[in-house]
């Protein structure tokens, strides 16, 4: 009966400890994107253009280079279906959502770094993962680094 139970135990337990990441994962992915929506919508107003000049009729005050920066870490149980997906191949929507939260969460951040702004012009945004060894091969990614920056001008 021992042996069952310790059976039953060396199995059942990575699948709960799969379960518990996966509920963690998706609850902090959902509070995140609620986070990033309510401050996009407080944020409106400040306008984002990739445009290289300001092209209005408004006088410029002042303008000085602004950044935001942030790594998001990627979930266990994100980076386990990652994997499955690259053995068939196919898109990894597991990644491409956290892309997508570290590219507004940076934006967001450099929005906060300019409160005095009326516009942000020359908008970039550059990502990159931070990848973790892997003893099984190929490296596999932990997080992903995205910063932005653009020039905040200030009008008169």
């Amino acid at each position: 009966m021992d042996d069952y139970l310790l059976l039953l135990l060396q199995i059942c337990a990575p699948l709960i400890l799969v379960a518990i990441g996966l509920i963690v994962g998706t609850v902090v992915e959902r509070k995140h994107y609620q986070s990033i929506r309510s401050r996009e919508k407080a944020n409106l107003n400040l306008p984002l253009i990739t445009l290289r000049e300001y092209q209005g009729d408004k006088t410029i005050l002042k303008s000085h280079l602004v950044t935001g920066s942030v790594v998001v870490s990627v979930d266990y149980f994100k980076r386990f279906l990652a994997a499955l997906r690259n053995l068939f191949g196919g898109q990894v929507l597991a990644y491409e959502s956290l892309v997508d939260r570290a590219r507004r969460e940076a934006i967001l951040r450099m929005k906060a770094n300019c409160p005095e702004a009326n516009i942000i012009i020359n908008l970039k945004i550059e990502t990159s993962s931070i990848s973790k060894q892997s003893k099984s091969g190929p490296r596999a990614v932990g997080c992903v680094e995205a910063i932005a920056y653009g020039t905040a001008i200030q009008l008169h």
